[in-house]
């Protein structure tokens, strides 16, 4: 996409305002970090939603993601429906639509031995699903990568670099160039374009929101999700089913880790438990 001369002038404008405002943000500046003008300039909307002095302007206070352990009458965590409402004007959703669908996510930091078992269960079971991934799983899991593609699943931005302290613990400039780094490498490796973001560890901000929706990203936050990250720590198989069961609801998200052995056992019983009552499994469209 071609930049006016009065849009790099905008950018350059933002340069100066983000030096004087990053000065909070503990974050070390890798010597293969672009530019802002670079980073900017692979923005992929057509019409950007915000421009550089808005961005700026959005509350940067980290906030951390978790559904809650309240619910309503419908099973869906009430925290899901409250910031559903109070952030879903930036692309972001915290819970699917109202009717018995299931959004199905993966979160695939590192490869533990289980994601072909998961993909060979979805496929078996004509089974949807979203894969997000970082940077170094993209590099080092080319064949998985290549089988999600070809079987028709979503690949999602889960940041390049999955930075401890949250995108926002990032600049805006440095935010566009960890998901605009990654965004370019899936598409000249495995010819897939993406268009859904996932915040690592769940930690946002407003403005980190409004950085992501203007590079083009939906957001996938989550309705369901329980301790599976930890592959030491394994739970209980039969109870970990029961649980997945026991929380659907509509419009749920559910957030699983492939690093899971439990996940990649009892999947497939989910996948049948959940159409038995009559849920139906999907892929979020992009914007």
């Amino acid at each position: 996409m071609k930049l006016h001369s009065k849009y790099i002038c905008g950018i350059l404008s933002l340069l100066l305002l983000t030096a004087a405002v990053s000065g909070c943000q503990n974050f070390a500046r890798s010597e293969n970090t672009p530019p802002a003008a670079e980073a900017f300039s692979k923005i992929r909307s057509e019409e950007k939603k915000y421009s550089e002095n808005e961005l700026l302007a959005f509350d940067n206070t980290i906030q951390n993601w978790g559904q809650g352990v309240q619910f309503n009458s419908d099973n869906q965590p009430l925290s899901s429906l409250e910031f559903q409402e109070k952030y879903g004007s930036f692309q972001a959703d915290f819970i699917g639509p109202q009717e018995k669908t299931i959004w199905l996510t993966f979160d695939e930091g590192y490869e533990n031995g289980y994601t072909e078992k998961i993909l060979n269960v979805l496929k078996e079971k004509n089974c949807p699903a979203v894969f997000f991934v970082t940077g170094q799983y993209a590099q080092e899991n080319a064949a998985l990568m290549e089988q999600m593609v070809a079987d028709g699943h979503a690949i999602g931005n889960h940041s390049w670099a999955h930075p401890s302290g949250g995108m926002p613990s990032l600049t805006i400039e440095e935010q566009t160039a960890d998901m605009d780094k990654l965004h370019q490498y899936v598409k000249e490796h495995y010819d897939y374009e993406m268009t859904l973001f996932r915040y690592p560890a769940g930690i946002f901000s407003e403005q980190s929101m409004a950085v992501t929706q203007s590079y083009g990203y939906r957001t996938l936050f989550w309705s369901f999700a329980y301790a599976d990250w930890d592959p030491d720590k394994q739970p209980d198989a039969a109870q970990t089913l029961k649980k997945l069961c026991d929380r659907l609801h509509p419009g749920s998200i559910y957030l699983l880790h492939a690093v899971s052995s439990v996940n990649a056992e009892i999947l497939g019983d989910f996948i049948d438990y959940a159409r038995k009552e009559g849920y139906e499994f999907r892929i979020p469209d992009s914007l």
